[in-house]
């Protein structure tokens, strides 16, 4: 399993104006940190720690070592606001993780044996690339996989379909909501190639 850790500051500056100043003036990302039974914390972490973080896939996922002043805690990363053109975190937002508690979070979805469907004429469509789970935080997985070595063309995947690792519940299927995951359908015919077909 892969540490990840991350330094940061408590930021007292607080609103939109100094969030961009914060930004613009010194290449930090602003954040918020709650949950458990302390109070939520603002702070600042420099960007290119937060992005070096991020490039690993299972940083979305995994337990963070959050370090602000000295003072170390545990977190998952519960949502990201970035830049719609260029990309990198403007903003984060982290839930406290406390032994003993389940959490819900957001694993990234694997998709493996994808060439047995394609080599039966079929193609595949991903229709989610992530899944909200509840565990404890020591059964927090890292991704879901989902097998498609037995998808025949025609076949919809749901999260029913889906093995869950011990101790962790999908959340949408918990309130009943049985979503797609991905899907394996006949490739679809350009009109001009059925028109030119018709004309011979």
């Amino acid at each position: 399993m892969n540490d990840f850790t991350l330094n940061a500051e408590v930021r007292s500056d607080l609103g939109k104006g100094a969030s961009r100043r914060l930004r613009r003036l010194a290449s930090l990302v602003p954040a918020v940190v709650y949950g458990g039974e302390k109070a939520p914390e603002s702070i600042s972490m420099l960007a290119k720690e937060v992005a070096k973080l991020l490039e690993n896939e299972a940083a979305y996922s995994h337990i963070i070592e959050l370090n602000v002043g000295g003072t170390k805690q545990n977190v998952i990363i519960k949502a990201l606001q970035r830049h719609p053109a260029k990309g990198h975190v403007l903003h984060a937002d982290f839930v406290r993780v406390v032994a003993g508690q389940k959490l819900t979070a957001i694993v990234p979805v694997h998709f493996i044996n994808e060439a047995a469907p394609v080599k039966k004429g079929g193609e595949i469509s991903h229709v989610v690339a992530e899944i909200e789970v509840t565990c404890l935080p020591k059964d927090l997985p890292e991704f879901i996989e989902v097998d498609l070595a037995d998808a025949e063309i025609g076949s919809i995947i749901h999260l029913s379909d889906l093995k869950a690792p011990k101790g962790v519940e999908f959340v949408a299927l918990a309130h009943g909501d049985d979503k797609a995951v991905a899907n394996v359908h006949a490739p679809r015919v350009a009109p001009e190639a059925t028109e030119e077909g018709a004309a011979e």
